[in-house]
């Protein structure tokens, strides 16, 4: 891990992974994708699932997603890192398995030396072999925020795909890394304090964690990232048609980020997450401190899984649809 003279961070025009809202994007995107199950697509835009997915044949699919991140850390190679897991979790969030990878990087090259945009591809390049997944080229442009990510192919069972749409009523909701990134981040930004605990969440592939999932049969799941938990899990709900009963108690939080809250360090992601699932849930007397942490905007987040695995966190149920979409207790 180096420790860099210059502070990334600075560079990005706002803070977590730059998402737009997600109201926003949904209506943008309305009517200008084919809808899931159109033919071959299998999954695409509909309902939000994490990668799109192209039947090949009865037993081969193609997955494919594209993510994009500003540095959510100052440190060069672990930025590389974390955005490489971040979009590789994508391809592992429809039940896929990454083959190939090819880098995308903007980079405002008369302010940044190139020195820091090679380590932030060596961090990337580490990452995807660890995936197995070979990075085979890419793209750059001048741009004045440095931003990077990858365009990820896998492979994929057509009939052994994880959807947004297939969760069922009685489900345990299960999630296998803490949230707070989004916090935590942010805090590091504003002060320069450093927390290694959350780089190696964010640098973690959900790769063992989808292969599991898979091996229990398992229908639903989807990655938590810039939506934060409350926004994925809105989205999960929405699309399979049931209401989400989340225990706020038993949400894995990463050290130091319900501190961070408290403190004020809450990206404006998630204060748009709150705002777009809140006309959605009953959080009976959840206090705001504890909203804005299920809301917090994830960059690299874990998997939320419509079933239980090894490792996951039971954090609430699917139930038959109520006047709510969100329950929070």
């Amino acid at each position: 891990m180096t420790s860099p003279a210059v502070r990334l961070t600075q560079y990005a025009r706002g803070g977590g992974a730059g998402k737009l809202p997600p109201g926003e994007l949904e209506g943008l995107i309305r009517g200008l994708t084919g809808p899931a199950g159109d033919g071959a697509l299998l999954l695409g835009a509909a309902d939000g699932d994490d990668a799109a997915v192209l039947r090949l044949d009865g037993t081969r699919a193609v997955a494919s997603t594209v993510d994009v991140v500003p540095p959510v850390v100052d440190d060069p190679y672990d930025w590389g890192r974390i955005a490489a897991a971040n979009a590789l979790s994508d391809v592992y969030a429809v039940g896929g398995e990454p083959v190939m990878a090819l880098n995308l990087l903007g980079w405002p090259r008369d302010v940044l030396p190139a020195d820091l945009a090679r380590e932030v591809l060596r961090g990337g390049r580490d990452v995807a072999a660890r995936a197995g997944c070979p990075v085979a080229g890419g793209h750059s442009v001048d741009d004045p925020e440095p931003k990077y990510g990858l365009a990820v192919t896998g492979t994929a069972d057509p009939g052994r795909l994880l959807r947004l749409a297939d969760g069922r009523p009685g489900l345990p909701l299960s999630l296998t890394k803490p949230i707070g990134t989004g916090a935590l981040t942010a805090r590091h930004r504003a002060t320069g304090e450093r927390f290694p605990h959350a780089v190696e969440t964010m640098a973690a592939l959900n790769a063992e964690a989808a292969r599991l999932a898979l091996a229990a049969g398992v229908r639903c799941a989807t990655d938590v990232t810039g939506f934060g938990l409350l926004g994925h899990l809105y989205k999960l709900a929405r699309a399979s048609g049931v209401t989400a009963v989340l225990d706020a108690a038993a949400v894995p939080v990463l050290d130091g980020a319900r501190e961070c809250v408290r403190d004020g360090f809450v990206p404006g992601g998630t204060r748009r997450n709150l705002a777009w699932v809140s006309p959605h849930a009953d959080f009976g007397r959840l206090a705001e401190e504890r909203r804005l942490l299920l809301a917090d905007a994830q960059t690299s987040g874990g998997l939320l899984i419509a079933g239980e695995i090894p490792g996951a966190v039971v954090i609430g149920e699917l139930v038959e649809r109520r006047a709510h979409t969100l329950v929070v207790r």
